[in-house]
Order: structure tokens, then C-alpha cells, then sequence
């Protein structure tokens, strides 16, 4: 009797710990998917029963969905403003999760490396400099052999976190940016067409000669498309890379307590300067208790193990300092 006794005691312990089944459903920025999918889906691997779906919609399409309540979490890589949180039926911290870089891809015929001053940049995509012969260009690439071609500007077709990236560093370099178009996930562009998504711009790109657009380093590399180095604040010409963006982010002395920061045009003598955190949107108290407690479970095994992986994705990892700080947040979750 004893023994029947310890042993239904035994497997009522066994029990508790084992991690109820949870379904959780995510939304959002495009910028960070190919290393969310990977933590999602090594996650659920090692917790059986748990399930996370995320629909890469974009960072416009996170917000909207997360500050409505219709899923579990969003993401994004737009730094929310003031009145996207007070209109949020839910109480959100926006928590960094990788950092990354946007970078110009061009498909020129005959040239494979491009150097773009930030004034180019933006003239390019304001259409003041519509030839690749442009002279502008050329002093910023000496010995370069730049046809007498048009140049066809790529954008966003939706709003994109990539594409507020983007503009927050423009209307940064370029006072015609800043007054003109301005920063945005959603513009109204002076020129150029639309593409879906990073694949959609990635695609036009690679179809259509003469083209210049922006995605993120992961696409660039991934569909082997050329990507230009940047000028950067220090008056020094960088290519992206996980050091660039490294850099970047130690510009940022002490983080903010609700973690919004641009840290584009960063100072840093190898800084890559269209750099960003990405964050994910994740509820101060979940409706759902059980719900939360996975989700707190989850963001804990992204700091802790994570991180490691995000560079084999050309992402940067978080700096060890803040990485601590996010973990005294995730605590306080409810």
C-alpha cells in the first residue's frame, strides 16, 4: 500500500513539472524570421507539447495585430511610438532580440563592388541621381567602370521595419531625406517600384539591370546578390558585417528603460551605420497564464542559448550587458 503510495505520489511530481501543451502565435517583422524560425522550431524540439507559429507579415502587420490582442506576441523592427502605445489594448516591452544590418543591393552590368556617401544614397533614392555615370557616383568609385545605364530604384511595396531602418538613417545623412520623404516603415517614395517583402525586392533585383534596393545582410548573402559598402560616420567605408554591426551597437552607453533606441549612423570608427536592434513585442501580463509562462520560459532559453546561433544567420548577438538586463524584464513578466 506503501509502496502503490510513493509510487502515485512519484508520478504526480513527475506530472507537475512536465510543460502543459501550448499553442503560441506570433506576428510581425520579416528582418529577424530566418533566426526566429530557427529558435521556434529548436524550442518546440526540446519541449514537447509547445508549439509557436509566426507569420512573417512584416513590422507594421506585428504591431497591429499585437496591440489589438490577436496573438501571443508581435515583432518588430520599428521603434513603437507614443501613440502606438497608448492606443495598445495591451500593456507591451518591446525586448531586443538580435541586431542586424540593412544594406543597398545593386545589380550594375560589370560591376560586382560599390562605395555609396550617404548624400548619393539618398540622392539616388530621391531620384536626383538617376544615371549609374553620375558623376557623384564615380568620385565615390574611382577606377570603377560604371555604365551610361538608368538606375531602378527597389523599394518596400508594404510597411516594413526594414524599410524604417532605412529611412531613419536617410533622413539622418540627407536633410532633403529628413524634409522630404522622412523616416517611416510606409512611404510616399519619389520614385521607383515596389517589391513584397525582402524576397520581392531581392527578386526584382536580381531581374531587373540597373536596379538598387535594400534588405537585410541575410537575404543579400543568402541569394548571393552585391551589396555596396557605406560610408560611415567616422568618414570610413564599411561593408556590412557581424563586427560592423557589433560596433554599432556599443555606441548605445546605458539602454533606455523601455529599450527603444536607433543607433543608425552610429559614431565608432568600423561601424557599420544602417544597423539595428530588432525587438520582440511581448505582454507586461498575458491573458492567458499558462500562455505567459511559456512565454517567459522561451525568451529566458533565447537569452541564454539563443543567442549563440544568431551569427551562423549574420545576425550580431546581444551585447552580455544587456542580454542581463532583459533577463531581470523577462522575470518581471506576469
Amino acid at each position: 500500500m506503501r509502496k502503490t503510495f510513493w509510487m502515485t505520489a512519484g508520478i504526480l511530481a513527475l506530472a507537475a513539472t512536465v510543460v502543459p501543451a501550448q499553442k503560441l502565435t506570433g506576428a510581425g517583422a520579416t528582418f529577424p524570421y530566418p533566426i526566429y524560425s530557427k529558435w521556434f522550431s529548436e524550442y518546440s524540439a526540446a519541449h514537447p507539447g509547445v508549439e509557436i507559429n509566426y507569420q512573417s507579415i512584416g513590422s507594421g502587420g506585428g504591431i497591429k495585430q499585437v496591440t489589438s490582442g490577436l496573438v501571443d506576441f508581435g515583432a518588430s523592427d520599428i521603434i513603437m511610438n507614443e501613440d502606438q502605445i497608448a492606443a495598445s489594448k495591451v500593456k507591451l516591452v518591446a525586448l531586443p532580440t538580435v541586431l542586424g544590418a540593412v544594406v543597398p543591393i545593386f545589380n550594375v552590368s560589370g560591376v560586382n563592388d560599390l562605395k555609396f556617401s550617404p548624400e548619393v544614397l539618398a540622392d539616388i533614392f530621391l531620384g536626383k541621381i538617376s544615371n549609374w555615370s553620375d558623376p557623384r557616383i564615380a568620385q565615390d568609385n574611382p577606377g570603377v567602370k560604371l555604365p551610361n545605364q538608368s538606375i531602378n530604384v527597389i523599394h518596400r511595396a508594404e510597411g516594413s521595419g526594414t524599410t524604417f531602418i532605412f529611412t531613419d538613417y536617410l533622413a539622418k545623412v540627407s536633410k532633403d531625406w529628413a524634409n522630404g520623404p522622412g523616416r517611416g516603415s510606409a512611404l510616399n517614395w519619389p520614385k521607383g517600384i515596389g517589391g513584397k517583402g525582402n524576397e520581392g525586392v531581392a527578386g526584382y533585383i536580381r531581374q531587373l539591370p540597373g536596379s538598387i534596393g535594400y534588405v537585410e545582410l541575410i537575404y543579400a548573402m543568402q541569394n548571393h546578390i552585391s551589396f555596396g559598402e557605406v560610408k560611415n560616420a567616422a568618414g570610413n567605408w564599411v561593408k556590412a558585417s557581424i563586427a560592423g554591426v557589433t560596433e554599432a551597437a556599443a555606441s548605445v552607453k546605458q539602454m533606455p528603460p523601455d529599450y527603444r533606441v536607433s543607433i543608425t549612423n552610429a559614431p565608432g570608427a568600423q561601424a557599420y551605420p544602417i544597423s539595428s536592434f530588432t525587438w520582440m513585442l511581448v505582454p507586461v501580463k498575458s491573458a492567458d497564464a499558462a500562455k505567459g509562462r511559456v512565454l517567459k520560459d522561451f525568451l529566458n532559453w533565447m537569452l541564454n542559448s539563443g543567442e549563440n546561433e544568431v551569427s551562423s544567420l549574420y545576425y550580431a548577438p546581444l551585447p552580455k550587458a544587456l542580454v542581463d538586463k532583459e533577463h531581470v524584464t523577462v522575470n518581471n513578466l506576469q
